[in-house]
């Protein structure tokens, strides 16, 4: 199989929750008191959360990302019946802190030295997604951190691959987005960029519109397809 190349890349624009930052981390990290109920905690919580986006954008009801979590993780929370305050609070500032990913850091870092900008376009708002940055320290190597916020409407609305376009001041071709969310990945494409799939968790491939350029398995093999 011949490998995947994508010429003519200036930016490399990153989803954040599940591409740059485990969202699993939240629920993990409160093992203490969740026992063996974390993960099926986390995972309720995740499917919840887009799920709340989702609806939130076609009902024209935006709420941004950190109310959208906080409600998630009430509805997980209920759903296995666990009633304490206290632990949601924990986890909502847990979730101010996700861990990046193991090859986050060296990938940016060959990435930039390879001449690339770089950048996060994400559901996530300003604060959350300064907190997870400035966490994983990160900061210093990107050139956006751009939050739907400034469009009022979650992906997968058009309007938001747009403002990377924008904000970068690049065409969309010129630009690889990295999402390990596969509608996000194929919906970016179907915006114009070319896009890669993280698909992290083997996962199936999606039956909407416009397929992504390639997938990879982790975000280490990225800068052998862009960097010429």
């Amino acid at each position: 199989m011949t490998p995947l190349r994508l010429p003519g890349i200036e930016a490399c624009v990153f989803d954040a929750y599940g591409t740059l930052f485990d969202v699993n981390s939240a629920a993990r990290g409160a093992q203490d008191e969740l026992g063996p109920r974390w993960q099926p905690l986390a995972e309720l919580w995740r499917s919840k959360q887009l799920q709340y986006t989702w609806l939130r954008g076609l009902g024209g009801h935006h709420a941004d990302f950190w109310s959208v979590t906080s409600d998630a993780l009430s509805f997980a929370l209920e759903s296995l019946k666990v009633d304490d305050p206290a632990l949601h609070s924990r986890l909502m500032t847990l979730y101010l802190s996700l861990h990046a990913y193991p090859e986050v850091t060296d990938t940016l870092q060959r990435l930039k030295a390879g001449g690339k900008a770089l950048a996060i376009l994400s559901n996530g708002t300003p604060r959350m997604l300064a907190s997870a940055v400035n966490n994983a320290g990160i900061a210093d190597l990107l050139d956006a951190v751009l939050s739907v916020e400034e469009v009022g409407v979650f992906k997968p609305h058009p309007s938001v691959y747009r403002l990377a376009a924008d904000r970068l001041q690049l065409a969309p071709e010129q630009i690889c987005f990295l999402s390990s969310n596969g509608w996000d990945a194929y919906a970016a494409k179907a915006f114009g960029f070319r896009a890669v799939w993280c698909n992290r968790f083997g996962q199936a491939p999606e039956r909407i519109p416009a397929t992504p350029d390639g997938q990879i398995a982790t975000l280490a093999a990225l800068p052998e397809i862009v960097i010429a």
